[in-house]
């Protein structure tokens, strides 16, 4: 038969099927692909926390969902137009995502009555006319992998996980996409497994076959390259990113980076990352907990090093006295905190943005910490330099949150050149003349001493620090004086950082912030609701300790302030305080980015009552 084309501006494809079945890899490979054909795209991957949740329950399914488009996108979507379900339970937690009248492909043969019990279903959804407002195509995936794959010389558990690669292969042929980089892959991937090498890129090749030969499908799908700004691209999650803005900023100031970490999911891809680039002088030290994780990097600091740390939301926890320890000492260290859901263990494998609280607060004292976010995966590269350049420039820690959904995402990112990047200056002290430990320059930094320079023996150490000398102090007068020092030179970042802008008109009826992962949802809204007519502004927020200097100014101007975060309302609280704005809120803590269309909604609320 022959089959139709159809040219889409943008599709949105889900693969959903048990953890087990491969469904990260399969959405990785389709992505990969997508980006070499130059497709603008976003992706969220989601995966239950549990390594091995019980086959074909519904808390064990795992998901990949991808947008990709011809033009500029800003996050996975909101409703998916395919969703590829591996087996019932899949079918069943993502089917209230699927958009209406959009594809599902499911495996039949996952359809029995045993998976059909477990996903809690009385009668079979592919039988029962339950879902005739779907466009629903039953193919035997595992059945039709089987028979591909019946002379490979791999038992029968082993050929049913190539069933992956057919769907992949049903894909490729669907969007007329090159098999080429996931061969390509499959052959580096199992070079020293030559039966599963071979079997994996049969399966894939019966897959793509299967598209081009049976008569159930009778369209494919186009959607032509984004037209991007010039320049060389690479895909890339956020982890990736913000391990590559940290060795950047190593290059750039010329000190050799140290990690100090302890694994935590969803951040130990920067530590599996970072490990990878030695040919850059990079040391990484997997630590025996969190505290050692911090305190190696503060010793690497002293010792004159970028240090760097990296956690999630328990780890910090955990890290907060080490983090005093480097606000006493007053020594350049960053520390990576990729948010998940909470509290406690919370949802390890979700995403939240709940810790801005503990980023700006948990610790004993008056002790201030500058604090940053990254917006999407590609700006986690940016704020991780940014992160660098505050912490070697005001002789601080600083903090950079990042979260689940930006560390496991990805999305094109146009490779920076070195010239461009912001300068780092590092100046150690070397001349001990006049030599104090504690003496501040205009930016009140005090100088940088590494140890064993002769004439620069010096205190160090978490006890109150006399000033100038930094001898150890107990006068209260002093004790004033230098929690006074360290709240000024965090405050007088905002000298140091851009003003914000604001995205639409400059005064107004509404202003809606947001800050960290909520960029590209809200942004997505802007821009679906400035093409209907609607009328308001924006501002995104990437520096919330101190906040840009115009930001009480700006919020000022408008009569109402709706913050958008996946949180009870942090910045909302933050807000309130600093500038007495009575600001609205829209908040979700579910483990789950917002949808465009959730802010969309909010928004016509609060236009339509005014």
């Amino acid at each position: 038969m022959e089959k139709t084309a159809k040219v889409l501006k943008s599709s949105i494809i889900r693969f959903a099927g048990d953890s087990g079945d491969g469904m990260q890899l399969t959405g990785t490979q389709f992505t990969q692909t997508t980006a070499e054909l130059g497709n603008d795209l976003s992706t969220l991957p989601d995966y239950p926390a549990e390594i091995r949740a019980p086959a074909g329950t519904l808390f064990g399914v795992s998901g990949f969902q991808i947008q990709f488009s011809s033009d500029d996108i800003h996050s996975p979507g909101d409703e998916p137009d395919i969703l590829v379900a591996m087996n019932p339970a899949a079918l069943k937690v993502n089917l209230k995502d699927l958009k209406k009248g959009g594809m599902i492909i499911a495996n039949v043969d996952a359809f029995n009555k045993k998976n059909l019990e477990l996903a809690k279903y009385d009668t079979n959804p592919l039988e029962d006319g339950s879902l005739d407002r779907y466009q629903l195509f039953v193919i035997p995936i595992t059945k039709t992998t089987t028979t591909a794959l019946q002379t490979s010389g791999l038992n029968m558990k082993e050929i049913t996980r190539c069933k992956n690669f057919f769907a992949l292969g049903i894909m490729y042929w669907m969007f007329n996409r090159s098999m080429d980089t996931t061969i390509d892959w499959i052959r580096g991937k199992f070079k020293k497994l030559p039966k599963i090498m071979e079997a994996n890129i049969t399966a894939l090749k019966a897959g793509y076959n299967f598209g081009d030969t049976t008569e159930i499908f009778t369209t494919r799908y186009e959607v032509a390259p984004a037209k991007l700004e010039k320049g060389t691209y690479r895909n890339i999650s956020g982890n990736e990113a913000t391990a590559l803005g940290m060795i950047a900023a190593s290059q750039k100031s010329g000190l050799p980076l140290f990690l100090g970490s302890y694994p935590i999911t969803p951040a130990s891809e920067i530590l599996h990352e970072l490990s990878r680039h030695k040919n850059f002088g990079v040391k990484t030290f997997q630590a025996e907990d969190e505290i050692a994780g911090i305190c190696s990097a503060i010793g690497a600091s002293f010792g004159g090093a970028l240090g760097l740390t990296t956690t999630s939301g328990p780890g910090l926890a955990l890290k907060t006295e080490a983090i005093g320890l480097a606000v006493m000492v007053e020594l350049p260290l960053v520390i990576i905190n990729v948010q998940r859901g909470g509290p406690s263990t919370g949802l390890p494998t979700k995403t939240e943005q709940a810790d801005l609280l503990q980023a700006m607060y948990a610790r004993n004292g008056e002790s201030p910490v500058p604090v940053v976010a990254a917006s999407t995966p590609a700006d986690c590269f940016t704020m991780a330099y940014e992160a660098a350049r505050l912490a070697l420039k005001f002789m601080t820690p600083v903090i950079c949150l990042t979260d689940g959904y930006l560390a496991n995402g990805s999305e094109p990112w146009k490779i920076p050149e070195s010239k461009g990047l912001p300068e780092i200056k590092v100046n150690f002290v070397t001349n001990p003349e006049g030599f104090q430990p504690y003496q501040r320059d205009e930016n009140l930094s005090r100088p940088w001493a590494i140890p064993g320079t002769p004439g620069l023996e010096h205190r160090i150490g978490g006890l109150e620090k006399e000033n100038v000398t930094g001898n150890v102090c107990y006068i209260p007068e002093n004790h004033q004086l230098m929690v006074n020092l360290r709240a000024q030179k965090v405050k007088n970042i905002e000298n140091d950082i851009p003003l914000l802008e604001v995205e639409g008109p400059e005064e107004g009826e509404l202003l809606v912030v947001g800050w960290g992962s909520t960029y590209g949802a809200i942004q997505a809204a802007y821009e679906n609701m400035m093409t209907k007519g609607y009328k308001f502004s924006k501002v995104h927020l990437k520096y919330l300790n101190p906040f840009q200097k115009n930001l009480g100014e700006i919020l000022k101007r408008f009569k109402n302030v709706l913050v958008c975060e996946m949180n009870l309302g942090q910045l909302a609280k933050l807000l309130r305080m600093e500038y007495l704005v009575d600001v609205k809120t829209l908040n979700k803590v579910q483990g789950l980015p917002f949808k465009a269309i959730e802010i969309e909604n909010k928004i016509i609320e609060i236009l339509n009552t005014k």
